[in-house]
């Protein structure tokens, strides 16, 4: 049951918790089925807390849903390095031709599922132990891709401790873009006017999406949180070495640019067009809230359906709320915990938001556009 407080605030009782206030614009409300910002209203009150996720831990544990696939990741890895060294006797081949537009274009795709590999990594998917799922990592990342295992495990980690958090997320951290009202009302240079136009910019921003991971990840390398910096510096520079080394020795300089803002550009948007539906235009949790770990996370994710595609494309994210439950579940298991999932957080009345992949851009977007709206208004 619903209780409305004031205009544009509701506040749903859940059981064993707080109840929790949504605060929404009337846009928002009227495309989304969840809300935009999650307020504290009320102390805890009934169970103990956390106890409803340990109840859906153990119906996920009895299904055998948290076993090791090492025979699904043995394959699905051994096709993607297989399409990396396709590529790469492709580039060598065809040598200095316009057509390695193409090859840069399928490279594209190639790191996005590498993307997708070091993820699965760093969550311990794929080893039990954490030695060799750094070392995977490492080899992936650093390596193959140019980004920082260490950076982006740090900031990933922080990410799922606290989805959607105004202080606490870094991904929804205010940059180039806001992603609140709050956020837009702060903004200055830049990022003001972006943020007046960041629902039609976003697309074409996340072209350099590639490059920014690179660019942070040597970045980071002077940050204190790095327990590796010379290892991961090491291991940048060699990658890039070979990048660059590679291109402008078999192309052209004209041709070498030409490549590199086809493969970066695509492969930034490849990786943005996965991460984005998972959480943006999802509620925003303000500080001082306090939900628990089951509803912090269902809350403020969203599932993308669409069948073996989408999950081949998505590598699995379109579970988001499986996989921020259980982020250590191998991927193929996903799919049967989200019929366990859906099921349960209907016993207990908690909104459990799944859409299509374009609708959940179309979620994004609006979004993006509504919490932009102050900017537009300011004169």
């Amino acid at each position: 049951m619903t209780t409305p407080v004031h205009e544009g605030v509701t506040c749903t009782p859940v059981r064993g918790q707080a109840s929790f206030c949504v605060r929404r614009s009337v846009h928002i409300l009227e495309h989304m089925v969840n809300s935009t910002v999650l307020m504290e209203n009320s102390s805890s009150r009934g169970r103990e807390s956390g106890s409803d996720y340990a109840e859906l831990s153990r119906r996920i544990s009895d299904a055998g849903l948290l076993r090791r696939r090492p025979l699904y990741y043995g394959v699905r890895f051994g096709i993607v390095g297989l399409a990396l060294a396709g590529s790469a006797a492709a580039f060598l081949a065809l040598g200095d031709s316009w057509s390695q537009l193409f090859v840069a274009a399928g490279l594209a795709v190639v790191f996005g599922q590498l993307g997708l590999a070091a993820h699965d990594l760093a969550h311990r998917q794929v080893f039990s132990r954490r030695r060799p799922s750094e070392i995977g990592g490492l080899l992936v990342a650093d390596v193959l891709l140019g980004m920082s295992y260490g950076w982006w495990m740090n900031k990933h980690t922080r990410h799922h401790a606290n989805p959607n958090h105004e202080e606490k997320d870094p991904d929804v951290a205010p940059d180039l873009l806001v992603w609140s009202r709050r956020q837009a009302r702060k903004a200055r240079g830049l990022p003001r006017f972006i943020g007046k136009h960041q629902a039609a910019l976003f697309f074409p921003l996340l072209t350099l999406e590639g490059l920014n991971l690179s660019f942070s990840s040597f970045k980071a390398l002077r940050s204190p949180s790095m327990k590796r910096p010379v290892l991961e510096g090491t291991l940048l520079v060699a990658h890039f070495l070979l990048y660059f080394g590679g291109l402008f020795t078999i192309l052209s300089p004209g041709k070498a640019l030409a490549f590199i803002a086809v493969h970066q550009g695509l492969f930034g948007l490849y990786l943005g067009s996965v991460f984005a539906p998972n959480h943006k235009g999802m509620p925003m949790i303000e500080d001082g809230t306090r939900l628990d770990f089951l509803r912090r996370q269902v809350l403020t994710s969203r599932n993308v359906r669409g069948g073996p595609l989408v999950d081949a494309f998505m590598g699995g994210l379109n579970y988001q709320i499986e996989h921020h439950l259980f982020p250590s579940m191998p991927t193929p298991a996903l799919g049967r915990a989200q019929l366990i999932t859906e099921r349960y957080c209907a016993e207990l009345g908690i909104p459990y938001h799944r859409t299509g992949l374009l609708a959940s851009h179309r979620e994004a977007l609006r979004h993006l556009r509504s919490v932009g709206e102050p900017l537009r208004d300011a004169r």
